[in-house]
């Protein structure tokens, strides 16, 4: 791809079961996935994997159609010990970072200093979140028949 795209999208705190987080990372065509829950004694989860151009420009589409880089994270809610939220953005030609405390519902968003843009925060990482559960479902549970997704392999990228 001619222009860089960048994505990265973390949430975590520590807590009675230690350091729990998901994170996900998009640099290329490569997403990176990791969830960490001490509950229950679960071990680290780590998914990777390389993307098609179309589903790089799905990620873009639910970027720019978001409007996320006219928000400003200034007046949001700053990380507390409830937890913080990241999200780094390089979409040409912007390239943002917000961080903010996790959200924990729509409450929370109407009660801040600045709803509208929280609001597009929100829901954009929910938008974001659900595709990447989706694309890491379809890659590691169903392989025959996805057109979308390309595995990493040493040898370069196949199709599954």
């Amino acid at each position: 791809m001619a222009d860089q795209f960048y994505l990265r999208y973390y949430s975590g705190h520590v807590g009675a079961y230690g350091h729990e987080f998901i994170e996900f990372e998009i640099t290329g065509n490569r997403l990176r996935f990791a969830l960490n829950s001490n509950y229950r004694n679960e071990s680290m989860i780590r998914r990777e994997m390389c993307l098609s151009d179309a589903v790089i420009k799905e990620f873009k589409r639910i970027l720019a159609e978001s409007e996320i880089t006219k928000q400003d994270d200034d007046k949001w809610p700053k990380k507390n010990v409830v937890g913080k939220q990241e999200l780094e953005v390089k979409l040409a030609p912007y390239h943002i970072s917000f961080q903010t405390a996790k959200i924990g519902s729509m409450v929370d968003v109407n009660n801040s200093d600045d709803p509208e843009g929280l609001q597009t925060f929100y829901y954009l990482v929910q938008d974001l979140k659900i595709f990447v559960y989706s694309l890491i479902s379809l890659h590691f549970k169903i392989k025959p028949g996805c057109v979308a997704l390309v595995s990493c392999r040493k040898n370069g990228p196949t199709r599954d």
